[in-house]
């Protein structure tokens, strides 16, 4: 790899990890501040930023590969995270019990979440595109 292609994904992964922080930083105002939400934003949008972080860490991570790549892998470790909620076992309880667990883990099963995180990945990976578009374009 020569030395523009390395400065490239360097700027690329900065922009995604700031996309990662930034996604982080909402979810959480989200539930903190949801009382001064719409219901359904209240409801609905942590869930949807959490897939959008998940779906910005793997741009991270893959950075040379296609948002189509990110986009299936968020899909799969997303829903991957929802259905384990149907094991409930003493020990992973007690680990969804605290508060970083609850936030990566969840505590139980919800269908709609799957709805959720679907549409967080979809918003995400057209953001990418549009930011994509606009960039490369320079």
């Amino acid at each position: 790899m020569n030395k523009t292609s390395n400065l490239h994904y360097r700027n690329w992964r900065l922009a995604y990890i700031t996309a990662v922080v930034t996604t982080v930083l909402l979810g959480l105002a989200s539930r903190k501040w949801s009382f001064l939400l719409p219901l359904f934003v209240a409801q609905n949008a942590g869930d949807m930023l959490w897939a959008m972080m998940v779906y910005f860490g793997f741009r991270f991570l893959l950075v040379g590969k296609s948002p189509l790549s990110a986009t299936c892998l968020s899909l799969m470790f997303c829903f991957g995270i929802e259905f384990s909620q149907l094991y409930q076992e003493d020990w992973i309880n007690q680990i969804r019990a605290t508060t970083l667990g609850a936030l990566v883990l969840g505590k139980g099963f919800l269908a709609v979440d799957l709805f959720r995180y679907i549409v967080g990945i979809v918003i995400a990976t057209v953001l990418d595109k549009v930011v994509l578009k606009f960039t490369l374009r320079r």
